[in-house]
């Protein structure tokens, strides 16, 4: 007798096990047990995504933040090289502009003839106003010769090399220039300061001066061509026992934006000094 069952009966009794699960199965009976292992399975599955998901993290994020680290390098040199054109862009649209206004003003006047420069340096002293032009005695440029923009009166060329020359601008203490009223026809003497202000005087206590009244070159002494536009008066300084009285001028040139302006190259300043009565010692 063999010590293990025949394998018919074998083949008979697994089948008879199989049948009743099937039987069992389809009448309802296994549906706890095999929600409680379908339950147990999902559980265990969601327990091993989840470790896997935080293995997969922990390679694989530095290494995602060393590439974003990287992105948002490139991304701010590409935002500051924009910025910089930008910056550059607007720049030549101001010195479009500039030179547009600048070419309007010598078409308006074409009775004198310019050269554009542009401003290359200022006087570091707080006592002296002055700025470095780009163009010198190799372009023509001569001492004396009057600065302008398409606002009005700078100032004049005061020194002058090879390839740059100075302007003494009107605010300058030493600078002076023969102005008039162009309300009254009233001739004056405009002088600049320490602190950049102008200052016309010698006025006739007889004229009648306005706030806003505006101020021109008279042209007298020859320093200066007639009728360029200085500026506005801002306030008028009356005191009866005064011989003359005085006014603030408004200069309409901006002096700390200067950055083009016009020489006008075919006006000749005119030295009458050695006409003027000599005084009595």
């Amino acid at each position: 007798m063999k010590d293990s069952l025949p394998r018919s009966l074998q083949t008979t009794i697994i089948f008879l096990v199989v049948a009743g699960i099937l039987a069992l199965a389809l009448g309802g009976y296994l549906g706890p047990i095999s929600n409680s292992i379908g339950g147990s399975l999902i559980g265990l599955q969601t327990w091993f995504s989840t470790r896997f998901a935080a293995i997969q993290n922990f390679v694989t994020v530095p290494r995602d933040v060393a590439e974003l680290r990287q992105r948002n390098a490139e991304l701010e040199s590409e935002v500051s090289g924009l910025q910089a054109q930008l910056i550059q862009l607007q720049q030549q649209a101001t010195d479009s502009a500039t030179l547009a206004a600048l070419v309007d003003f010598s078409r308006a006047r074409p009775g004198s003839t310019y050269k554009a420069a542009a401003v290359i340096g200022r006087d570091p002293s707080p006592f002296l106003h002055y700025v470095i032009i780009d163009i010198g005695s190799n372009a023509g440029i001569r001492r004396g010769m009057p600065v302008v923009t398409d606002k009005g009166l700078v100032g004049r060329v005061d020194a002058v090399i090879g390839n740059a020359a100075r302007v003494q601008l009107i605010t300058d203490p030493n600078s002076v220039v023969a102005a008039r009223l162009e309300s009254t026809e009233t001739d004056s003497i405009l002088t600049g300061s320490i602190s950049g202000d102008l200052t016309m005087q010698m006025i006739s206590q007889d004229t009648k001066v306005e706030p806003d009244d505006v101020v021109l070159t008279s042209g007298l002494g020859g320093a200066f061509p007639p009728d360029l536009l200085v500026g506005q008066v801002l306030g008028l300084h009356q005191r009866e026992s005064d011989l003359f009285q005085q006014a603030t001028v408004q200069p309409v040139v901006d002096f700390a934006n200067l950055e083009i302006v016009l020489v006008i190259v075919d006006f000749r300043p005119v030295d009458i000094t050695p006409l003027l009565p000599t005084p009595f010692p």
